[in-house]
């Protein structure tokens, strides 16, 4: 039998188990359909590493992603021994194959799942398939799938990075509020009224700075995992704008700060008042915090013709603006536009909010300069319809 991949042909009938196969390379149409699914299947094609052992063991499948993902050259491994072709060990240092006996041991086993081993110091996850000819008849192939580390590793340093950030995030508020509170239980006669409403009122603040933390990393985990909620309700975007507005100069922000414009009519709108509300206050701060100048809030219907009916919201300010290279991060995890304090979290989850209302949200640079968001939502139907 000669099979060809990668532009190697392996004759199992006639090459020895520890060397490399020799023989005429079939051309492409000749080639069996290793696959096996009759659409002529390159397995160069795959994007995960291919690689096929017949009934004795011998490689006859090695394509250009196992050998990326391996090191090894397809010429090295068709014909040889499956077990010196690709000699894994686990993370003990035991030879996986001799370990596991894919040929021999239960006939009822179909296989072994994905796991970390190790290939010549290199880590690459593994999984394999035992193709019988009955449910427990004699393995005729063995199909194993390579994938490297790196995009596994990503995701672990992507969740070091949040443990580090929540870490650093609450560890200075829990220590304001163990430390207030264990001053006013020991000393409390000795303060006046106004210098414990100063301490409790500082404890309470961080204590919210603490809950808003945890609301973001639950609604972190609720967007990754796909199970964010949206129940849908009457929103009055117009009034929800002005809310906020409100909200900001009550902080202590100047009224004369804030410039709303409503482009009306508005359509009816049904998304998550809530998420909303979130979505708003987080541009709203974040436009505060690091823009400059006068914040302009823009209110309309969606203006674009190729889209479905809706609302956009626009919030722009006069600051220095968002550098070009950066804007394609905005909406990344723990990015950060300035040093002004802030987890980096928000605009990741304002981003999320909006997908999962069936929106669209942007960012570019405002008239004056500064940043310009912009979200826009489908007006969809409410909840008890949905």
């Amino acid at each position: 039998m000669s099979v060809r991949t990668s532009g190697t042909a392996a004759t199992a009938d006639s090459s020895p188990s520890d060397g490399p196969a020799r023989g005429p390379s079939p051309t492409t149409a000749a080639a069996p359909d290793i696959l096996g699914t009759g659409l002529g299947l390159d397995p160069d094609d795959l994007p995960d590493g291919l690689v096929v052992a017949d009934e004795t063991g011998r490689v006859i499948c090695f394509n250009a992603a196992a050998a990326r993902i391996t090191d090894i050259t397809p010429e090295h491994a068709l014909g040889r021994s499956l077990e010196h072709a690709l000699p894994l060990q686990d993370i003990e240092g035991r030879r996986w194959w001799r370990l596991t006996d894919p040929y021999g041991g239960l006939a009822i086993r179909r296989g072994q799942p994905e796991r970390n081993l190790l290939l010549g110091g290199r880590e690459v996850l593994v999984s394999a398939r035992y193709v019988r000819s009955r449910p427990t008849g004699p393995v005729q192939r063995l199909v194993i799938a390579l994938r490297g580390t790196e995009a596994r590793r990503r995701t672990e340093l992507s969740h070091a990075e949040l443990i580090a950030t929540v870490a650093h995030e609450l560890r200075s508020p829990l220590t304001s509020v163990k430390g207030f509170t264990a001053t006013l239980l020991q000393k409390w006669e000795r303060f006046t009224d106004d210098q414990k409403r100063l301490m409790l009122e500082t404890v309470d603040a961080d204590a919210n700075r603490v809950t808003r933390l945890i609301a973001e990393l639950l609604d972190i985990s609720r967007i990754d995992s796909g199970r964010l909620e949206v129940r849908r309700q009457r929103v009055d975007m117009s009034a929800a704008v002005r809310r906020h507005v409100q909200a900001q100069t009550t902080a202590g922000q100047r009224p004369d700060r804030f410039l709303i414009r409503i482009l009306e009519p508005l359509p009816d709108l049904w998304a998550d008042p809530d998420k909303v509300d979130q979505v708003l206050g987080n541009l709203l701060e974040n436009a505060v915090r690091h823009g400059e100048g006068t914040v302009t809030i823009e209110v309309g219907p969606v203006s674009d013709a190729t889209s479905t009916e809706g609302t956009s919201v626009t919030v722009s300010d006069e600051g220095p603006g968002i550098p070009e290279e950066s804007m394609s991060r905005v909406f990344t995890r723990f990015w950060r536009g300035s040093k002004r304090g802030g987890t980096g979290l928000g605009l990741y989850i304002v981003k999320g909010i909006v997908e999962a209302h069936g929106g669209t949200i942007t960012v570019g640079r405002a008239p004056a300069g500064g940043a310009q968001f912009r979200f826009s939502l489908p007006v969809a139907a409410p909840a008890f319809m949905a």
